[in-house]
């Protein structure tokens, strides 16, 4: 027997093509439904809390809001600095003695100043490494908020940079320059907040909190200060520290001649405003500064920032780049320059680095 053939109706086929329609439709309305529901869920619930605007995610910092907290945190600190000279209630002390047998002072300039730098960094990035010159007391832990507002000045020069928080250590010097201060030698006196990546500066902020001056710059971000229009490379004039000019002024004599200059100075962060275009009337100028002994990092990475970001170079006697992990001293001295031909300035001092270590 033949088989029997299959035949639909037009009401059947009808009935067919409108449930394929239904079922279409059901499918499509549950995908719309769930993409609806989805984009609810990642909003913020109303009144609830919210991540700042511009915040980097967690586990990463960003440079721009680093740079401006550090900022504020060299401000503060200098607020502090300044109140306790001016109230002569400096309570100096003793700390330990350097290399060369100097006594180093502290003074509670230094430890109220460190205690409100340090809670306000740590509060604003709590993930990141921060060294300190001064020892931070718990005892003395104190609440430090920042507000996350990014200074116009900063907005405008420096776009949003985005590092990984384990690859960031903060350098703080609380009080540049403390046996200056004890002297009443206001002008050598800065507070200091540097940023490191992996080891290189690439933040650098130096204050004065006596006249209220503030240099900051970022690596391939921009600055506030800039570098003067020329230098002298001939007979330059050369800032040292106050405590080893001798040593320097013989040597660079014979280098350079009978008339180049020596300036004796304070703080490290003073000498390195020394190189720039810096608009203050108790502010020294000079082409090189140089340091033969032994120094801490939080007293030098600052200002290696700075001229890093203007172009210029901090390195060792020996022309080494300064890395800013681990120990928290540098062994190799330091010449800093901008605009000149570091190179060149590093092979007619090699005597200088054998003080160095010493």
């Amino acid at each position: 027997m033949a088989p029997m053939g299959i035949r639909l109706s037009p009401l059947g086929m009808a009935v067919f093509c409108l449930l394929g329609l239904g079922v279409l439709y059901h499918l499509y309305s549950g995908f719309l439904a769930g993409r609806f529901a989805f984009f609810m869920l990642s909003e913020p619930a109303a009144g609830g809390p919210e991540t700042p605007r511009g915040s980097a995610p967690a586990g990463a910092v960003d440079l721009r809001e680093l740079l401006a907290v550090s900022v504020l945190a060299a401000v503060r600190g200098g607020e502090e600095v300044k109140r306790v000279r001016e109230g002569n209630v400096l309570n100096a002390k003793a700390k330990g003695k350097t290399r060369e047998g100097a006594e180093e002072q502290l003074t509670s300039g230094d430890l109220l100043s460190n205690r409100r730098m340090f809670y306000l960094l740590k509060g604003a990035f709590p993930a990141v490494q921060i060294n300190s010159e001064e020892r931070v007391d718990s005892a003395d832990q104190e609440t430090v908020s920042w507000d996350r507002s990014i200074p116009e000045d900063i907005k405008q020069k420096i776009q949003p940079k985005e590092v990984p928080a384990e690859s960031v250590t903060v350098w703080i010097d609380p009080l540049d320059a403390t046996q200056e201060y004890t002297e009443d030698l206001r002008q050598y006196v800065t507070t200091m907040v540097c940023v490191a990546v992996n080891g290189k500066p690439v933040i650098g902020v130096i204050h004065k909190p006596f006249s209220a001056y503030t240099a900051w710059a970022m690596v391939d971000g921009g600055s506030n200060v800039k570098a003067r229009s020329s230098y002298n490379e001939k007979t330059p004039r050369i800032i040292v520290s106050r405590s080893h000019a001798g040593k320097v002024e013989q040597v660079a004599r014979q280098t350079f001649g009978n008339k180049t200059v020596i300036i004796p100075a304070g703080g490290a962060g003073y000498k390195v405003l020394a190189l720039l275009d810096v608009a203050e009337k108790n502010q020294e100028e000079a082409d090189v500064y140089i340091h033969v002994t032994y120094i801490k990092k939080w007293d030098i990475c600052a200002g290696n920032a700075v001229l890093r970001a203007l172009g210029g170079h901090m390195t060792t006697l020996t022309g080494e780049e300064i890395s800013y992990t681990g120990s928290d001293g540098n062994e190799g001295g330091l010449i800093a320059s901008i605009n000149m031909n570091h190179k060149a300035l590093i092979e007619k001092l090699p005597d200088l680095e054998k003080t160095s270590h010493k």
